[in-house]
């Protein structure tokens, strides 16, 4: 589908507003919640509250990383975002910013996270952050989101590469540790994203993106999300067994946000069994930010204190 501009955004654009358009590209609010699973990772690797420096330059580094794959994920989706609703918006769909600029932005920030990371963390990190700008600008955005049911899973890898890249930025390597909490965040984006998706399924099925809800009934989404919750549960019960440093702050911050997102779970089970066309799926949406906000304060504070 070919994209025109808006001719509304036509006449020149106040810095301001150029500079909304380009933080827009980036999403924002994504990289809010990939930082918040990378402290951690550096605190497991560093024994307590890694050195100003690499802090610092982790998370530049981190944020610009998703960012530019952000950016790569509009440009890319932009017919597919001209269609959607939710989407319509998006600054490559008005004309706001040019598929060119956003192709540079995109590059600048690639460059310039890897560096950072290369040069004022570790190796190993810099190379899992380009593997994880790769995989959902490129391979994620291009392959799987538009051609298979299971894009969700397939792009679950780069959403919890954070994990990893945090620890690799203070210890220049991977431990126990860090691989189950990755395997905490994985779990937990399949509830997170197929809620969100459902709320938008109508939207994903005019654009042709066979998202999960698009291609299953409201129950079987529902389904899979209470198997992919009690999964994330189950893992998060490992990290004791990884880290020592992990102890008895952890499990009740875990058992408490565990329980609560089981109960959301299978109420979303229950309405999509009950009323189909009214699953209410953002309740099971917002306890799943909700989680995954609280896990890493109960990591952190077992770690530090």
């Amino acid at each position: 589908m070919h994209v025109t501009s808006n001719p509304a955004v036509a006449a020149p654009m106040r810095l301001v507003d150029r500079v909304r358009a380009y933080v827009a590209l980036t999403k924002p609010r994504i990289i809010e919640l990939l930082l918040v699973t990378t402290l951690p990772g550096m605190i497991l690797a560093a024994d307590g509250w890694p050195s100003w420096p690499v802090l610092i330059m982790t998370m530049v580094g981190g944020a610009c990383a998703a960012a530019a794959a952000s950016v790569m994920n509009c440009i890319y989706d932009r017919d597919i975002d001209a269609v959607m609703v939710r989407t319509q918006a998006r600054p490559l769909v008005t004309g706001a910013v040019s598929v060119p600029a956003a192709w540079v932005f995109a590059g600048v920030l690639t460059l310039f996270s890897i560096g950072l990371l290369a040069w004022g963390t570790t190796l190993l990190a810099a190379a899992m952050a380009a593997a994880s700008i790769a995989w959902y600008g490129l391979l994620y955005t291009r392959v799987f989101k538009r051609h298979t049911r299971h894009n969700t899973v397939l792009g679950g890898f780069p959403g919890a590469a954070p994990v990893l890249i945090g620890y690799a930025a203070v210890a220049g390597t991977l431990s126990l540790a860090s691989f189950a909490f990755f395997a905490v965040v994985f779990c937990w984006q399949m509830p997170h994203f197929w809620s969100l998706a459902t709320k938008h399924r109508e939207d994903y099925k005019r654009a042709g993106v066979p998202m999960l809800p698009v291609v299953v009934p409201v129950r079987g989404v529902a389904l899979r999300s209470l198997l992919w919750t009690y999964a994330t549960v189950v893992v998060s019960f490992t990290l004791p067994l990884t880290d020592d440093r992990i102890g008895a702050l952890y499990l009740v911050v875990c058992s408490l946000g565990g329980l609560w997102l089981l109960f959301e779970a299978h109420m979303f089970l229950r309405r999509a069994s009950s009323t189909p066309d009214d699953p209410h799926p953002m309740r099971l949406f917002h306890t799943t930010v909700a989680y995954m906000c609280l896990l890493p304060i109960g990591i952190v504070l077992s770690v530090m204190l």
